[in-house]
């Protein structure tokens, strides 16, 4: 199957594949992250929304919410599921808003999306042009150093079109930027069984060095990656949730 088939062509089985997603745990989670470093500000867009749950939740939690994808079937389904907001078929690394912003989010890694070191600067770069003045961009990332190529995570689920099995993992070769995420979906139906498989080239950075990329544009905390609670990265784990305040380029500071 051709590079991103999976998300052109299944699409429609995009929510069965994060049906253990606890999306309004998470989007929670960022509510409180904006009450404590945040501008008190509630309009938001979400970065690589997909179907738009996230926008779903932060919708019903009284922002105005919007959000982006390359991807035009996700984006037709986000519509559905949420009317009211405003979609566009964008590059998260080279985008534009109408208005500036009080949150921005890039929920389920996809900050890694943006494949290379370069794109990621532009990502960064695009995020705070369109955040207003100490406007919030969180997001959650993956440190390329502590990638266990053996590890994978996977759910099964029904659907009227079968039994689905989702598996997906990190690989990383031990060097350069670039690590990939494999997919796997096997689907069965009437003792039949089909598999489709993918891999995504995805952005491999350490967290160093994206403090480094970040620092310029803002105020960056590391927190463990736990949508529930608030606490510093204790420096050990491989997954974080970054908190990064805006501030004007040249007064760039980093804390943990």
């Amino acid at each position: 199957m051709p590079r991103n088939a999976i998300y052109t062509d299944l699409s429609g089985y995009y929510d069965l594949m994060c049906a253990d997603i606890d999306y309004r745990a998470q989007s929670q989670g960022i509510q409180r992250l904006h009450q404590l470093f945040g501008n008190a500000g509630t309009t938001h867009l979400d970065l690589a929304c997909g179907t738009g749950p996230h926008v779903r939740h932060l919708l019903d939690a009284g922002y105005q919410s919007s959000g982006l994808d390359i991807n035009q079937p996700m984006l037709d389904l986000a519509l559905k599921r949420c009317p009211e907001a405003h979609f566009s078929l964008q590059d998260m690394c080279g985008f534009t808003v109408s208005q500036p912003v009080s949150l921005i989010t890039c929920f389920l890694y996809s900050i890694h999306y943006s494949a290379g070191l370069k794109r990621l600067q532009a990502c960064i770069a695009s995020v705070h042009a369109a955040l207003v003045a100490g406007g919030l961009f969180c997001f959650n990332a993956v440190e390329k150093r502590m990638i266990d190529n053996a590890s994978c995570v996977s759910h099964t689920a029904t659907h009227a079109d079968g039994v689905f099995n989702f598996s997906s993992g990190w690989h990383y070769s031990g060097e350069g930027e670039q690590q990939s995420l494999r997919l796997r979906i096997e689907r069965t139906a009437a003792d039949e069984s089909h598999v489709w498989q993918d891999e995504h080239p995805m952005v491999a950075v350490s967290f160093s060095e994206l403090i480094e990329l970040l620092q310029p544009y803002f105020e960056v905390h590391v927190l463990e990656h736990d949508y529930e609670s608030i606490l510093p990265w204790d420096g050990t784990s491989g997954n974080a949730l970054f908190v990064c305040v805006k501030i004007e380029a040249e007064s760039g500071r980093c804390e943990f």
